[in-house]
């Protein structure tokens, strides 16, 4: 029987019946892993950024080795301190905490409604929001100590330049955590909400606070740890508060003086701390 004049070659492009199934295709190189130049690199960058900042500030080791034993006379000054001068800065010291307690919470409530502008979550019209958040920068750029000498400028020397020092530093600070805090929260009962109707006061009164409200008691409670050492600092400028005992002492060379006001100051912190870790304890 003669061969079909009509078959086809096999085509060299045709795959062999013996050959195997194609091979896949090799996979594509992932993004090289930085190697070790470029890790040694980074680190020359640093020391060499360090060393010329430690250089123009004077902050070298010589320095150091050279005051450490004036630093050694100023302690044999501090100690003993004089607790016959214990008396005297009850009083003062009281107010200093009052001003803190005063100045955090009239802080706070004012963080509230601007923390509520300022997140992208909640107010997304930006022509709202970027104003309030430059509002807010502007405000935590200027410190505790410069808003205490305007105040003091302004009203007089007192503890009430004190007071709106920190209610102007704590509403800088609780309004930024807390915006920060309302944007990182579930969307998932806002969506939700909204889905089904409830009105822009109802998603922040229901959706935003409940899930925002343990971040917020917690940064009022920082700050205000950060204000009672803030306010033994701002009679300085005479401010009103422990501050304007702490300077007179360091005025007159009296350090075992201002040893016993930094004891007792740093006791009340202490005491500060330890109640407000037990109280995020009990709301968080």
């Amino acid at each position: 029987m003669k061969p079909d004049s009509t078959a086809q070659p096999l085509s060299s492009t045709q795959p062999s019946p013996s050959a195997g199934p194609p091979q896949p295709g090799k996979p594509s190189a992932g993004p090289p892993l930085p190697g070790p130049y470029k890790r040694y690199a980074t680190w020359m960058i640093f020391i060499v950024v360090l060393v010329a900042c430690s250089i123009h500030t004077d902050a070298t080791p010589y320095q150091l080795i050279v005051g450490l034993p004036e630093m050694g006379k100023l302690l044999e000054e501090m100690f003993p301190p004089d607790w016959s001068y214990l008396p005297t800065i009850w009083k003062p010291m009281l107010e200093t905490i009052q001003i803190a307690i005063v100045g955090t919470t009239l802080g706070a409530i004012l963080a509230i409604p601007v923390a509520l502008l300022c997140a992208y979550n909640v107010m997304p019209r930006k022509l709202i929001s970027l104003p309030m958040r430059t509002i807010l920068n502007l405000v935590r750029t200027i410190p505790d100590l410069l808003f205490a000498s305007i105040f003091v400028a302004v009203f007089g020397i007192g503890p009430f330049a004190g007071m709106l020092a920190l209610l102007f530093f704590s509403f800088g600070i609780i309004a930024k955590l807390t915006f920060e805090a309302i944007e990182a929260i579930d969307p998932g009962p806002l969506e939700a909400m909204t889905a089904v109707g409830a009105s822009r006061i109802q998603v922040i009164a229901f959706g935003v606070v409940p899930q925002a409200l343990p971040y917020f008691v917690s940064y009022l409670l920082y700050t205000f740890e950060v204000n009672v050492r803030a306010a033994s600092v701002l009679g300085l400028v005479g401010a009103g508060g422990i501050g304007l005992l702490l300077d007179r002492s360091l005025g007159l060379f009296r350090y075992d003086r201002a040893s016993i006001i930094i004891l007792l100051t740093l006791v009340i912190v202490l005491a500060i701390d330890y109640g407000s870790n037990l109280l995020r304890r009990k709301l968080l």
